[in-house]
């Protein structure tokens, strides 16, 4: 097999006016079958070399760049391609540099495999490249399985589209007299149907009590026609929705592993800090378990995952309106428990994208438009905003206010942006959330309005009197 290819062992380095902050760093340029990689070989001489992608070659370039005495190295994060080689690299002990293609645009004249690596370390050398943010590696981990579960999910509600249009396709309409056709009424007709019952009575029998449409409506919906081919549909629908679900029972125990596994070091560390205190927080956390009276969704998790993300984090993000369990989990997933790689709530509102755009030129703002972003982060606090238009709430008050002046879309960026401020201020200081409730807030925007009204007035020399209310006979 091939090792590696040198495709130059006397390359110049780039003429450079301004100083080399990182000498010892490489470029790496990865594609689909194989990678070219920039090292410096002297303080003067670069040398490029293409490995293949197979895991002895990456191997092996991790082991050059050893050799090299390069410390760190910087790739373009392109598809998923780089997965392999970053981690290969970081576990040969490199400093890998994430970088977003976004900065890497295409310069003229560069745009081979060879000169893009050369490129990328140019840069680097510079220290002109910003690492992408990634978990550490047992986030990271976590991370996988959450997104796994997400995958599933999505697959298991296609199941239940196809399930319905087999039922429709034999005039058999559930989703007319049930809510839910995967409820508990739902799959036992369903089931009953694919083991060979036909009698309309006899499957209206399955309906349960809850129901609200009446048995004689139920009857009706059920007289179908009842075609072989897409009986054959609705069977292999219904096998395939019960794998999935099988599926996703055994990824929530891998995401309770992980959980559990952060909950001991959490209980680990607060021993160290303070046992008296750590106990009477476990048993005040505990105690406002048993008092939540949450409505769980239909894709909740099965195990107590509420109380284990609360304890692993050191803070409850689900008293925090709009942010439920499943949610809580999506965002420690994607960023794990240490948000110290941003410096403050600002960074991290940025890096996802909520803050407004700086396009600004001869001091005229050209947009403030949000920077397009595809930030799992963003979009879970995206959702969640969008969830408060009649929570009671001072988020919720916060959102309609907005979405009067804002409008819609608008309204959910700002809360959104509100949450991860939130949010990040509650995981780096270990502060619990205080509702304050929506007739606070409106009391705090009415003063501060005033307040402001007066501080105008003042300007042109005028006071402002509240109007006396007059009193009706």
């Amino acid at each position: 097999m091939k090792n590696n290819n040198t495709k130059s062992s006397n390359i110049t380095a780039i003429s450079n006016p301004l100083k080399n902050i990182n000498p010892n760093v490489a470029g790496v340029d990865i594609g689909a079958g194989s990678i070219y990689i920039c090292a410096p070989i002297s303080s003067e001489k670069l040398e490029v070399r293409e490995f293949l992608t197979v895991t002895a070659d990456l191997k092996a370039a991790a082991k050059w760049l050893k050799t090299c005495k390069v410390t760190s190295v910087a790739m373009e994060s392109t598809g998923s391609y780089w997965i392999p080689t970053f981690e290969i690299f970081e576990e040969a002990g490199l400093e890998v540099v994430l970088a977003n293609a976004y900065h890497l645009k295409a310069v003229p004249g560069r745009k081979t495999d060879v000169k893009d690596c050369q490129w990328i370390q140019h840069l680097h050398s510079l220290g002109l490249l910003r690492g992408s943010f990634r978990p550490k590696k047992d986030a990271v981990e976590f991370r996988a399985y959450v997104r796994q579960r997400s995958k599933l999910i999505e697959l298991l509600s296609m199941q239940a589209q196809l399930m319905n249009k087999a039922l429709i396709q034999m005039n058999i309409r559930l989703d007319r007299v049930l809510s839910d056709i995967t409820g508990v009424s739902g799959f036992a007709i369903i089931r009953a149907i694919v083991a060979g019952e036909r009698d309309p009575k006899k499957l209206a029998l399955h309906r349960n009590y809850r129901c609200s449409k009446t048995t004689e409506e139920v009857i009706l919906a059920l007289e179908g026609n009842f075609r072989s081919e897409h009986i054959f549909a609705l069977k292999q629908a219904l096998e395939s929705h019960d794998f999935l679900k099988n599926q996703i029972s055994e990824c929530e125990q891998e995401i309770k592993k992980h959980l559990d596994i952060w909950n001991a070091e959490q209980e680990k560390q607060n021993a160290v800090k303070s046992p008296a205190d750590t106990d009477n927080k476990v048993n005040i956390v505990q105690a406002e378990q048993t008092q939540k009276t949450k409505k769980l969704s239909k894709n909740a998790y099965d195990f107590n995952a509420d109380e284990l993300i609360t304890n692993a984090c050191g803070v409850d993000l689900t008293k925090v309106p709009g942010i439920d369990t499943s949610t809580a989990i999506k965002i420690i997933s994607e960023i794990g428990r240490d948000v110290s790689a941003w410096g403050t709530a600002k960074q991290f509102a940025s890096w996802m994208g909520l803050c407004p755009g700086n396009k600004i030129s001869g001091g005229r703002i050209l947009s403030g438009r949000i920077v397009p972003t595809k930030n799992r982060v963003k979009q879970a606090f995206l959702m969640a905003a969008s969830t408060l238009h009649h929570s009671t709430s001072a988020l919720g008050a916060f959102y309609r206010r907005m979405r009067s002046r804002l409008g819609a879309p608008k309204a959910v960026t700002a809360t959104a942006h509100k949450l991860a401020t939130i949010v990040y201020n509650m995981l780096k200081n270990g502060s619990e959330f205080y509702e304050i409730g929506q007739e606070a807030y409106e009391k705090r925007y009415e003063k501060r309005t005033i307040a402001n009204l007066k501080a105008n007035a003042a300007k042109f020399g005028y006071v402002v009197v509240k109007a006396e209310q007059k009193s009706v006979a």
